[in-house]
């Protein structure tokens, strides 16, 4: 029930927030391995770029990649919040009856790197459709798939069932990163808020409250991942699977650095935070409410 939970409380999230993962990749693959000034700029800012998409594809273009948005959401957070959950609940996250940062950021790595792997195809069609656009407003490889079943089709056909596993290795520091650093910040800040006193323990007010702090912080560790992955994840392959742009993760890494500067690496933090930020705060706070009503109608 933990794994079902968590992945119907991260599905509710995706709803509200697709339209801005949108808007993210995008901004990220904007001016990709190209210095400042020598690319058109199409995207200036996250609401010219929210702007700019809408008024160009209208509401499909801002809900582009929803369906495996969802089935991304349901299998990935499912695993990692279930499993979070589910250690959490063993007390092994704790010390002395204290949450231990370094054990809840373990536990929360641990989760989330087991959810990004087994997620990791979905996340692989999900950021090929979403950065799929109309030619004036286009950024980044173009692949084109009809749909997310078109786009798994075609995957397989060409390079095999394996193929839908390309890029699984930028899912290991991406979910890594950005659960532990949620997960341990946002079990630490609700028992802070509760021995402060700010919130009664039981109020919904506690997870809302932790959830908007712990959004800050994931965003921060995340983002550099994040544009890591998805440049590894939409990059143009040969015939035989091999990424053209990117021989891996950490000459991705050095080569935005380098061409781009730090600023590359933190591309798209306005969007992915306007993403990221309601998100977390949203699948956070359903989660654990969700978790409460469960355990209280077992509990009666």
């Amino acid at each position: 029930m933990d794994f079902l939970l968590s992945g119907v409380a991260a599905c509710g999230a995706c709803l509200f927030t697709n339209p801005l993962e949108v808007v993210k990749i995008r901004m990220q693959l904007q001016g990709e391995l190209r210095s400042k000034g020598s690319y058109p700029v199409h995207y200036r800012n996250v609401f010219h770029a929210f702007y700019t998409i809408g008024r160009v594809e209208g509401l499909a273009g801002l809900q582009r990649g929803l369906a495996p948005g969802l089935v991304y959401q349901f299998v990935m957070n499912g695993i990692r919040l279930g499993s979070y959950g589910v250690i959490e609940s063993c007390g092994y996250t704790r010390t002395n009856g204290r949450v231990s940062t370094f054990k809840s950021i373990l536990a929360g790595s641990a989760a989330g790197v087991a959810g990004g792997v087994a997620g990791s195809p979905i996340y692989l069609v999900k950021t090929h459709l979403q950065s799929q656009a109309t030619s004036s407003i286009a950024v980044g490889h173009q692949y084109q798939h009809r749909s997310m079943v078109h786009a798994i089709a075609s995957i397989c056909r060409e390079h095999g069932f394996r193929g839908l596993w390309r890029g699984s290795f930028a899912a290991v520091p991406r979910t890594g990163v950005g659960s532990g650093a949620q997960l341990s910040s946002f079990s630490a800040i609700k028992e802070l808020v509760v021995d402060l006193q700010v919130f009664s323990q039981d109020s919904w007010l506690v997870s809302l409250s932790a959830g908007m702090v712990t959004s800050v912080v994931v965003v921060f560790a995340m983002t550099p991942f994040d544009v890591v992955s998805t440049r590894l994840y939409n990059q143009p392959v040969d015939h035989l699977g091999t990424g053209q742009l990117y021989r891996g993760y950490v000459d991705c890494f050095s080569r935005t650095m380098r061409t781009e500067g730090l600023k590359g690496l933190y591309k798209g933090l306005g969007a992915s935070y306007f993403r990221l930020g309601p998100h977390t705060i949203l699948s956070l706070f359903f989660w654990d409410e969700l978790r409460k009503l469960y355990q209280n109608h077992t509990t009666k």
